[in-house]
């Protein structure tokens, strides 16, 4: 669901985040502080989606159709806020369960996270979901820490650093041949059919999250995940960083690079891959009519 921008004048909000860039930014290309801090607050709020798993019993409300919302939910967003957001206000913030403000567009670098990625998994029992922490920088992924909580998963990457499970260095598959590649599909999109299409063409996986699917693929547990449907940056951002140092490609559905912090969240669809794959994928995944390579 996007999230519902608040306006703020333009000239004050530009003026407010130029002067605290000053004071507190980190040097830039020095990203050590803010992996720290994004490993410390992925940690909490994966305690806090534990516990409620384990305890049962939260409330779950609703945002619209197919879009539930749990209280665990917004406790961890309200943890990743006070771990991320507080300690380096100049940054901007986008978070799926936080109301949407103008000012992070004035800002040069912008915490985007999801507290909760796979809500549906988490309410039905399913160890798919995690929190997904991404930091951007002029529009571009520089930092992404994805966390499942139940699993002990952390994948962790940032700027010239490589990306990791855990402490394990990872990389992306080398698969070359596109029916053998291990495609991860959404449980939802094949639970309405919306894959059948390609039985029989790709050898797809049902599994919950994007934010944890994308992890899967920069790790080399998977080759592929493409979805049709729109996503929110929250969903791709910290998947977005994690391919780009794991040796992965993601665009839009249709081929075309995605800049994040954006005015409008909204992405049209996303192909991500090994990026041998990539050319593959994009002739067939937004046209699946076309027979693949």
């Amino acid at each position: 669901m996007a999230a519902r921008v608040k306006k703020k004048p333009a000239s004050k909000a530009r003026t407010h985040a130029v002067v605290r860039t000053r004071a507190t930014a980190a040097p830039d290309g020095d990203l050590r502080r803010e992996l720290a801090l994004a490993k410390k607050a992925a940690r909490a709020a994966g305690d806090i989606l534990r516990g409620h798993w384990r305890r049962g019993g939260y409330q779950i409300g609703s945002k619209g159709k197919d879009n539930p919302v749990t209280e665990a939910d917004l406790e961890a967003d309200r943890a990743l806020k006070k771990l991320l957001h507080d300690p380096i206000p100049d940054y901007g913030w986008l978070s799926e369960e936080t109301a949407d403000s103008e000012a992070r567009l004035e800002c040069r670098r912008v915490w985007i996270v999801d507290p909760l990625d796979g809500t549906k998994e988490f309410i039905n029992g399913i160890p798919e979901f995690c929190v997904a922490v991404a930091l951007v920088e002029e529009g571009e992924p520089v930092l992404g820490v994805t966390y499942n909580p139940i699993r002990r998963q952390m994948f962790w990457a940032s700027r010239g650093t490589g990306c990791f499970l855990n402490s394990k260095p990872v990389r992306v598959t080398r698969t070359r041949v596109l029916h053998r590649a291990n495609v991860l599909a959404s449980r939802s999109e094949t639970a309405r059919g919306e894959w059948e299409v390609f039985h029989g063409r790709l050898k797809v996986s049902p599994t919950g999250s994007v934010a944890y699917k994308l992890a899967l693929v920069a790790a080399g547990i998977a080759d592929a995940t493409f979805t049709r449907s729109p996503k929110s940056e929250w969903d791709i951002a910290s998947g977005a960083a994690l391919l780009k140092e794991a040796g992965g490609t993601m665009t839009d559905i249709h081929g075309a690079p995605i800049r994040f912090n954006q005015r409008h969240v909204k992405v049209a669809g996303m192909i991500a891959d090994n990026t041998i794959l990539h050319e593959q994928l994009v002739r067939i995944a937004p046209h699946p009519d076309r027979a693949p390579q």
